[in-house]
């Protein structure tokens, strides 16, 4: 496929696997039984709707963002809240103590996709400035927030590298608070600092390297939720496009004039870059046609040239494990509309 087209990375899980996590503590081989057999079941099932490129639908992580933290001492669970619109929010934990260390690397999750994998596999991985927010406000005694920032720009430069030296296909890193830093702190401010952190860490790849690095950035997706869809675009995509990976992954589909983010983007992407645009949407319980799916391709393409163009959902189909607002069914079905449309589209514009 000349277009090419990728999911971000999470799926609703397995129903053998939730039942086996509400009961993790007490039957634990059963869990990692059940772990495993959601990982096989994923990439099989990504497969055989013709993904060219598969993920491990992130069955094992606790969240996209939380999974260094998994087994780390010295965390209080009274951190940052992400509120959503709809009114519910997620926490995150609060650092207590240093050096910050990533207990779980994200080539675990990668390594566990290949075993059942015969295409290429991307990995998805938390953006340094997302795990920014673990400092508190208030400091740490004997651990100041600068060396916290060095700490953690070798331990995310660590995650990315040992997922590029895995073999991975790209790897993606997820900065969904780019676009709610914008209504935390509305001057662009925090924005900036988020950017200019992400950057540190991306100057210690090549350019060879940072082609194979992406950013998603998205208004985020929870329950059916966003935390920032009414933040506007214009604000965030100039500072987006200062980070220096090859590759961007933005929601599009949801947006209420995705012309305006298309000209945006046309007019801001880096020359060496290649954008992904959401052309279905995950909170939309409806399942879109490869048709509609074609004609938002060919949309996109009418700002972006097709060498320069890729596809992609707006979002993760569940970023947090325990999200179950979209059932397996239909997030596979999205799936293959959006493989086959974009089939359509590439036929459609000759390349």
């Amino acid at each position: 496929m000349s277009i090419p087209t990728e999911l971000i990375g999470s799926l609703p899980r397995t129903a053998e696997l939730l039942t086996a996590m509400s009961t993790g503590s007490q039957h634990g081989a059963h869990l990692v039984a059940a772990q495993d057999h959601a990982v096989r079941e994923t990439v099989e099932s990504l497969e055989a709707i013709g993904s060219p490129v598969v993920t491990d639908g992130e069955q094992t992580k606790p969240s996209f963002l939380t999974y260094p933290l998994q087994g780390l001492s010295g965390l209080s669970p009274d951190g940052v809240v992400l509120p959503f619109l709809d009114g519910h929010h997620r926490q995150l934990p609060v650092l207590t103590s240093g050096p910050f260390r990533y207990k779980t690397g994200a080539a675990e999750y990668l390594r566990a996709a290949q075993r059942y994998a015969s295409v290429p596999v991307k990995q998805a991985v938390a953006a340094p400035s997302a795990l920014s927010l673990l400092y508190p406000p208030a400091g740490i005694a004997g651990y100041p927030r600068e060396q916290f920032l060095d700490d953690l720009v070798s331990e995310a430069e660590a995650d990315i590298r040992a997922c590029l030296d895995a073999g991975a296909h790209v790897v993606q890193m997820d900065f969904e608070e780019g676009r709610l830093s914008l209504k935390l702190d509305p001057s662009g401010g925090l924005l900036t600092e988020l950017v200019e952190l992400n950057n540190r860490v991306l100057s210690r790849f090549t350019e060879a390297e940072r082609g194979r690095i992406g950013v998603y950035c998205g208004p985020g997706a929870d329950q059916d939720s966003t935390h920032s869809l009414d933040v506007d675009y214009a604000g965030l995509l100039p500072q987006l496009f200062l980070l220096t990976a090859g590759v961007f992954y933005l929601q599009v589909a949801s947006e209420p004039d995705p012309d305006r983010v298309l000209r945006l983007t046309a007019d801001l992407l880096p020359p060496q870059a290649r954008v992904f645009v959401g052309v279905t949407d995950p909170l939309d319980p409806r399942v879109e046609s490869p048709e509609e799916v074609r004609d938002r391709v060919l949309q996109a393409a009418r700002h972006l040239p097709p060498d320069r163009l890729g596809t992609c959902d707006d979002a993760g189909f569940a970023p947090f494990a325990d999200d179950v607002s979209t059932s397996r069914e239909t997030a596979f079905a999205k799936i293959r509309a959006r493989v086959e449309g974009t089939a359509l589209a590439a036929a459609q514009l000759g390349v």
